[in-house]
């Protein structure tokens, strides 16, 4: 373990960020879970809501820099290609 001050600190606060990112990803992924369980009911109304819900929280997560933009834009672009596969 580092002995001054400055390499403690990062570490404390590189921990910390760490356990944000991993509570923020996992919510992430239960609301994309929670739209995908959605699609399989047949309900467009929840499925749309939920779509508007995962799309804000990819975004958020591209803000804060947990996610890459263009793994953001992927993602984005999977979920409206399954929305849109049920509205036909």
């Amino acid at each position: 373990m580092a002995k001054s001050k400055t390499p403690v600190k990062r570490a404390r606060i590189a921990e910390d960020n760490r356990l944000r990112n991993k509570a923020f990803k996992s919510r992430l992924k239960t609301t994309i879970k929670k739209y995908e369980g959605s699609l399989t009911s047949d309900n467009a109304d929840t499925a749309k809501e939920n779509l508007v819900e995962a799309t804000s929280l990819i975004d958020k997560s591209v803000s804060k820099g947990i996610m890459h933009k263009n793994t953001a834009a992927r993602k984005k672009s999977n979920l409206a290609k399954k929305f849109n596969n049920l509205a036909q």
